[in-house]
This record gives C-alpha cells, sequence and structure tokens, in this order.
C-alpha cells in the first residue's frame, strides 16, 4: 500500500469511522428478509427512499455513507438473507482514497462470489460508478468498463447509468446534485427509471429456493 494511499484511508476513518461503524452494528441486528431486494452501497445507496421509490417491493437499504467495495465485502454477509436481488453500487469512495480501477473491480468480484455462494438464486445487478466530473471521468470510465466485465463472468446484469445521468463533461446533469456526487431527488427519479423495468420484472420472478 503507497504512503499516499495509507494517508487517504487515515484520514477518512478519522471522518467517517465511527458513524460508519455504528450502522454497521445496526446491520449486525437486523437480519433482512427473505425474497427481500438490497440496495447494497456507499452513501448515495444510502440516501435513497427505497421503500417509497419501489412500494411494491420489499426493498431493503444497506448503504454506508463513505463506504469502499472493499468494505462492502467486509460487511456482505449481514446484508443479505436469500435475497430475491441485489443492487450492487460502490467503488466512488475507493477511487478517492486511492484504490486503484483494478483493485476495486477485485473486490466487487469477491462481493458477487460471497453472495452466490450463500444464495446461488440471487439476481446481481452491478451499477456503473455514477458520474463525478472532469477530474474523476477517465478513472471512473476506465473502473466501469472493469466492472462490466466482471458482472459477465457472474452472470450479473450490468446496468450502466451514464447515459442517463451524465452530461457531456462527465459531471452529473444539470439539476441531478447540488454538490457533484449526492443525488437529489431528480437525480434519484432519474436512476430509479432506469431501475423501474427490472424492478417490475423482479416482482413477478418467484422466490429464492421457490
Amino acid at each position: 500500500m503507497t504512503l499516499a494511499k495509507r494517508i487517504a484511508l487515515h484520514i477518512s476513518r478519522l471522518q467517517m469511522g465511527q458513524g460508519q461503524e455504528m450502522r454497521r452494528t445496526q446491520f449486525a441486528e437486523l437480519v433482512p428478509q427473505p425474497s427481500s431486494v438490497v440496495m447494497l452501497g456507499d452513501s448515495i445507496t444510502e440516501g435513497g427512499e427505497w421503500h417509497e421509490w419501489f412500494p411494491n417491493q420489499n426493498t431493503i437499504n444497506r448503504g454506508i455513507g463513505g463506504e469502499t467495495a472493499e468494505q462492502v465485502l467486509a460487511r456482505t454477509d449481514t446484508a443479505i438473507n436469500a435475497p430475491r436481488a441485489v443492487f450492487i453500487l460502490i467503488g466512488t469512495n475507493d477511487l478517492v482514497l486511492r484504490y486503484t480501477p483494478e483493485e476495486v473491480a477485485a473486490n466487487v468480484s469477491a462481493i458477487l462470489r460471497r453472495i452466490q455462494a450463500a444464495t446461488p438464486g440471487t439476481r446481481l445487478y452491478v451499477q456503473s460508478i455514477m458520474p463525478r466530473g472532469p477530474r474523476w471521468r477517465q478513472s471512473i470510465t476506465i473502473t466501469n468498463t472493469l466492472l462490466a466485465v466482471v458482472a459477465r463472468q457472474h452472470d450479473a446484469e450490468y446496468l450502466d447509468l451514464w447515459p442517463a445521468l451524465a452530461d457531456d463533461n462527465g459531471n452529473l446533469r444539470r439539476g441531478f446534485s447540488l454538490d457533484g456526487l449526492h443525488l437529489t431527488g431528480a437525480g434519484y427519479r432519474a436512476w430509479c427509471d432506469e431501475l423501474d423495468p427490472h424492478m417490475a420484472e423482479l416482482a413477478t420472478s418467484p422466490a429464492v429456493g421457490a
């Protein structure tokens, strides 16, 4: 691990570690209902009112702000319980903390393997890292290309969110964010419009193990 990466991780843990750990301990006490749809990721997932966006689905929010794919991997077991589907969105914090695109992809691959080993019938969806401005466009693009490959390797569906969310400069579209990263209501609506057909299909699919 490089010195720059160690410093970035240390600062992140000082800033967010306690809040993250409190949310993790809550998840450790809560067992998701079987056949739920798990939304797994960082603060962008955490901020979604999933039960209201998809009232006909039993959605479970397992997002924790500031987390990396490596941290999600460490808590995957507390996020799943024979879920009907898992939608994964992770990686933007990794790139800020100096993880390479290859490291992000390897950790997402490990998450998928762990879920498949626990519940082989679960539908898996890997979502592209969302736009984050010109500074991050290249690293996000490279990472998303690798994530698409990882999804295919695990028979997961890859959902490219960029056409719906990105402008020509690699920013979130006007009105979709106030800080260039997290989503406004309009941003969540655009995202959920992309998820709608998949959620509709899941609503009519049999429960895992049925």
